[in-house]
């Protein structure tokens, strides 16, 4: 399977490069572009999920990197939930 890595930047500018065992990341965010936050973390749980059950149709077992990648996206996302304007910017894939 391709994986693929995502580089974000935080509302507070911190950098953070993601994981991706799909391509499908490419379905939902467009590098440049920055995403309101709740959006992003919407698109995140959407995209990551479906990755990890293309692990599992072809491996038989859930991703458990793309299910911890949106793990730490949730946890580095409450960070900023009392900020209404917080965007978060994809910066690039690999």
């Amino acid at each position: 399977m391709p994986v693929m890595h995502f580089r974000i930047q935080w509302p507070d500018g911190d950098e953070a490069n993601c994981y991706s065992p799909s391509l499908v990341i490419s379905d939902f965010f467009t590098p440049g572009e920055a995403y309101p936050l709740d959006d992003f973390v919407a698109r995140s749980q959407q995209a990551l999920g479906i990755a990890s059950e293309r692990v599992r149709e072809k491996y038989g077992f859930a991703c458990s990197a793309a299910l911890d990648q949106l793990a730490q996206i949730e946890r580095d996302a409450a960070r900023f939930r009392d900020r209404p304007d917080a965007t978060v910017k994809v910066i690039a894939f690999s």
